[in-house]
């Protein structure tokens, strides 16, 4: 397009944009007024559209103009909209708008051409299709025009966020003609590279999960629109799956987790996709599981973390490769909860869990966060945090239930198979075979339900028993500081597995676990520590345990100090299992203890877990409930706190044995 011609008025704008990126703040503050001011004046959204044209000006300028016009087509546009502010733009503007910044997509700057997108898509909620019919025209000539790529991309950008709010009126209309153009992209790889590809494969994506959301009322319709689609867009996915997954590249990452995005859709919402259609793209799946494997190992296992991690492109796409592997769980996943699809990959269960595990392992970057918090390790084993690790063992657990005892022969076969690999990896001499050892018993324990629930019911051909044991008793001699993670590890799998471990072995790991909370040891240690205790202490011999019980109290008493957030949660947990196991030596503590955790829940009075947790510490630490109110009101009043919190207090306690009694509930908040 031709450079826009510069009168008085479009200069006075230029000025006063490129005044509020002023360094002094009183030209900024000035400048951002007469903006406010000018935004109420006929004309003022046809100036910001020349400047966006203008490719004589400076590409902030140019950007920040297209910025300001989506907050004022959002503001001034539809008359009755939410948040329309009067005046409103002329149909005159209007059609001048919308010419100027169709004529701007070719632009070469991605991120100008972004921003000048989410322009036009704030327009077309309002004029598209009927005050503005020939957009989807322009658009569709746009990315069909092989001679002009900056073209193609500022049509896919603008019809990427066009899609997302389309509604049923619309798509059934759209598809047909959208759906073969993008074709021609996705197929003609010498032609468009990677990031395009992946740019129309989103729209595809954004199409059919529209279309699976009308099929509920109109399926028979959707199939019908989808059904002759399905087998060339297949065969499509399948060419783009069955090259090996590369290192470093990004839009290789990309392409593929909009492809697997597309299949979610496909499989979900379309019945009309058969076994025969998912056989075709088994092969090629599986090249890409395989293949990245050994990137993701290379890369995050052993690498020192991602280097795409957290990175987006131009428009605002995720590029890590987590994310991809990720999405590719999410895909296994919907296979294999599929009682269509996951008969086709039944043989191969076994495979697709060995690999699983592999997946499992604790990334540098993990290692480098889990160091230093705690609380960030005990959000990622809560499944939290959304992660690579807590993928893969919901697609575990969906083969343990969908594929029933060959799924459960399968997991503890793998774990069997991993076991013995890591083992030969020690053997060798590797610094790092434990990862593998502690990826196997993090997959077992996940299933901890499932698997004791197979067990007893004899579903399992290996012994579970056996195998935990064998992992177990191996590793009961490393160093805590030189393998803290995998140490942390065994404390969790025993505790989950208490009932299928003999006697010797539980109680070895429980008194290694009090000692172990005293310790000048790793975070994750004693998070594993606290774990195990919690379940084990319940069910512990009392007269074995009572000389290191008084150690223990003082010992989770002092950790709390150190606690927060999450951590404080599982300290305070372990902390009431000690105090039931622990008799003549918790009443001895209760003066000591009663105090802290009563500074506790006055510290977090607002966090409804925090404070229910701390008041059912008390309640084991104090059995004599009259002589625990005094206690309570006593270092209330010293502490100079709110005096509502202790009626509260003092509320939960008389509660159970007085319900009915207000005087004396009255009695003892005075």
């Amino acid at each position: 397009m031709a450079n826009v011609a510069v009168d008085e008025d479009q200069q006075w704008l230029i000025n006063c944009l490129s005044a509020t990126l002023d360094p002094n703040q009183e030209v900024r503050s000035f400048a951002e007024a007469s903006l406010d001011q000018a935004a109420l004046q006929p004309g003022f959204g046809k100036g910001l559209s020349k400047v966006v044209a203008n490719r004589d000006l400076p590409f902030g300028l140019r950007q920040l103009a297209a910025l300001i016009l989506k907050q004022f087509i959002k503001k001034h546009w539809q008359e009755g909209d939410e948040s329309f502010q009067h005046p409103s733009v002329s149909s005159d503007e209007k059609a001048v708008i919308r010419s100027l910044l169709l004529s701007t997509l070719d632009d070469p700057n991605r991120k100008l051409c972004t921003a000048i997108s989410m322009a036009i898509a704030s327009i077309a909620v309002y004029d598209w299709p009927e005050s503005w019919p020939d957009l989807l025209d322009f658009l569709l000539k746009l990315i069909g025009d092989q001679s002009d790529m900056n073209g193609v991309h500022g049509g896919l950008r603008c019809l990427a966020l066009l899609s997302g709010d389309l509604d049923d009126t619309i798509i059934p209309t759209l598809v047909p003609v959208l759906f073969p153009r993008l074709y021609t992209i996705v197929s003609s790889s010498q032609t468009y590279n990677k990031y395009l590809r992946t740019k129309a494969l989103s729209i595809v994506y954004a199409c059919t999960s529209m279309l699976g959301d009308m099929s509920g009322v109109y399926q028979v319709e959707t199939n019908a629109l989808m059904e002759p689609m399905l087998k060339p867009w297949i065969d499509q996915f399948s060419l783009i799956l069955e090259h090996p997954v590369q290192p470093e590249d990004p839009d290789d990452w990309s392409i593929r987790m909009e492809v697997l995005k597309c299949l979610n859709q496909f499989v979900q919402n379309f019945p009309s996709f058969t076994e025969s259609l998912f056989m075709d793209i088994v092969g090629p799946l599986w090249q890409t599981f395989v293949s990245s494997l050994r990137v993701y190992t290379k890369s995050a296992i052993e690498g020192t973390e991602d280097p795409y991690e957290g990175s987006y492109d131009s428009d605002g796409a995720e590029k890590s490769l987590d994310s991809f592997v990720i999405q590719l769980f999410e895909f296994l996943l919907t296979v294999v909860g599929s009682t269509k699809l996951v008969k086709v990959v039944a043989n191969n269960i076994a495979d697709l869990v060995y690999y699983t595990i592999a997946f499992l392992q604790v990334t540098e970057q993990q290692v480098h966060t889990w160091s230093t918090d705690a609380n960030q390790f005990v959000a990622d084993e809560d499944d939290v945090t959304y992660s690579c690790r807590v993928s893969g063992a919901l697609l575990l657990e969906e083969v343990a239930t969908c594929c029933g005892e060959e799924g459960i022969d399968a997991i503890i076969t793998s774990a069997g198979k991993r076991f013995s690999e890591s083992q030969q990896e020690k053997a060798s001499g590797s610094l790092v075979w434990w990862r593998l050892r502690e990826a196997t018993l993090f997959a077992l324990a996940s299933l901890s339900e499932q698997l004791l629930e197979a067990e007893v019911s004899g579903l399992t051909k290996v012994s579970l028993g056996n195998l935990l044991e064998q992992i177990i008793t191996e590793d009961m001699g490393i160093g805590v500081h030189e393998y803290p993670f995998l140490y942390a590890r065994m404390f969790i799998s025993v505790a989950k597995f208490s009932s299928v471990i003999s006697s010797g072995i539980l109680e070895h790991f429980l008194h290694a676990a009090m000692k172990t909370i005293g310790m000048n040891v790793p975070p994750a240690v004693k998070v594993g520590a606290c774990r195990a205790l919690s379940q084990l202490l319940p069910e512990a011999n009392k007269s074995t345990i009572q000389p290191q019980m008084m150690g223990l109290l003082s010992s989770l008493t002092d950790l709390l100090h150190q606690a927060s957030d999450e951590t404080l949660h599982l300290v305070l947990e372990t902390l009431q299992a000690a105090i039931k196991a622990g008799h003549e030596s918790s009443a001895s503590a209760e003066p000591i203890i009663s105090p802290v955790i009563l500074n506790m829940w006055v510290l977090h009075i607002s966090d409804p877990f925090i404070s229910i947790d701390a008041i059912e510490v008390l309640e084991a630490a104090n059995p004599n409930q009259e002589s625990s109110v005094r206690r309570i009101k006593t270092h209330v009043r010293k502490s100079n706190r709110d005096q509502n919190s202790i009626k509260w207090l003092t509320f939960w306690f008389l509660a159970p044995s007085s319900w009915s009694s207000r005087k004396t509930l009255e009695y003892y908040c005075q």
